[in-house]
């Protein structure tokens, strides 16, 4: 018998307890896909000689090429395959388990959703296995727990000390996995735990000490519990701060348009777009602060599609650009450098405009101006600039 492990890593959930929609397992965590965390962990492992990713084939493409890069950077040869996700949990790791093509005989299953697996963990788990047949990490239960009746009152009080939380990753013999997930099929039953289904069998598992931080992400809560975790860890923080600047000559014949708002004046500002340096400023501060790029990059001045185009509408797109890339935005702090006219009286309205171009409330944004005392070519009436701070934070 050898002492290799086949693993199924699953990452179909519906995801319905974060609000649905795309899967919690690309959301970011540290920087990187939640599945990325366990997955690295997986191939670091000298036990594991293939992983199978079971996901839903909507997401398949994107997850098959996050595994296939941190394969070659991190891997260690393994074999990488993808199974499509089941109706439910017990279907997706049957779909995975049957599509492994090597012939170790042992397998190992974890959820794409806990991403905080330590190495340490796994192989303890995988050391179990092979002396027991059956292993899962748990760890003991730090709360007093009630087992309630059908009316919702309380039945009775099990022994605390004999209770644990059941985590992944959980560990078979091949051959005892399969004969309990038949046993289960044929009988129509389905359950939501591994280890539950080869008890069912008639099999022992036993209980390897896990780890507290070995959370499964189910809620948003649980999302920032896991940030803060590694955030702990790094010593960082999950923030992330972008500056901006930008600069358009005064000309005659133009519209003077400066965060939106378009201001009477005998000159406006020379560009591609509408040229509204305040906006400019304030989204390359944006794509800055998740490195994106800068707005000459997204929106090319030899592109026609630009020609002319209202600056909010853009920063509203690259506000759409930094959620995708999973972050949010803290605040935002801009500097307008204008000798004339007097902007004061249409700041309030600026930051109303930059703030709905990017779905934040009105507090998070400041505008300020300056007529740097007739200095330089702003003071001298040749052109305005504007620089911007923003902050930017990951998203649960």
């Amino acid at each position: 018998m050898n002492e290799f492990f086949s693993a199924v890593l699953a990452a179909g959930g519906s995801s319905t307890r974060m609000g649905g929609g795309r899967s919690k397992v690309l959301g970011q965590l540290g920087g990187r896909p939640v599945l990325a965390w366990s997955l690295e962990t997986l191939l670091s492992s000298e036990f594991i000689r293939e992983v199978c990713l079971v996901c839903r084939e909507a997401e398949m493409d994107e997850i098959s090429r996050l595994a296939a890069e941190l394969s070659a950077r991190r891997g260690r040869g393994q074999t990488l395959i993808f199974a499509p996700a089941g109706e439910d949990r017990q279907a997706s790791v049957w779909n995975g388990v049957t599509a492994l093509k090597r012939d170790s005989d042992y397998i190992l299953i974890h959820d794409g959703a806990r991403p905080l697996l330590s190495r340490e963990t796994l192989e303890a788990v995988c050391r179990d296995a092979l002396e027991y047949g059956a292993a899962t990490a748990a760890v003991a239960s730090k709360d007093t727990c009630k087992l309630a009746d059908s009316a919702g009152f309380v039945e009775s009080t099990p022994d605390r000390s004999r209770l644990f939380q059941v985590q992944t990753p959980q560990a078979f013999r091949r051959e005892l996995y399969l004969y309990a997930a038949e046993k289960a099929r044929a009988r129509g039953l389905s359950y939501t735990d591994d280890c539950q289904l080869v008890e069912a069998a008639g099999a022992r598992v036993r209980l390897t000490q896990g780890d507290y931080a070995n959370l499964k992400i189910t809620t948003r809560s649980d999302m920032l519990c896991a940030r803060a975790l590694v955030e702990q860890e790094k010593g960082e923080n999950a923030m992330r701060i972008g500056s901006g600047y930008d600069v358009h000559k005064l000309a005659e014949g133009r519209e003077l348009v400066l965060g939106g708002e378009r201001i009477p004046f005998e000159k406006g500002l020379l560009g591609h777009s509408d040229a509204d340096v305040l906006a400019h400023a304030v989204m390359d501060a944006l794509l800055g602060a998740a490195a994106l790029g800068d707005i000459g990059h997204l929106f090319p001045d030899n592109d026609s599609r630009y020609q002319g185009a209202d600056s909010l509408k853009l920063l509203s797109e690259v506000c759409r650009a930094v959620g995708e890339a999973g972050y949010a935005v803290g605040n935002i702090d801009a500097t307008l450098m204008a000798q004339r006219p007097k902007l004061a009286p249409h700041i309030p309205r600026m930051r109303e405009n930059i703030a709905r171009a990017c779905g934040i409330d009105v507090g998070r944004v400041s505008v300020k101006a300056t007529t740097e005392e007739g200095l330089g070519f702003t003071g001298r009436e040749e052109g305005m600039a504007a620089q911007a701070v923003c902050l930017l934070r990951e998203k649960a």
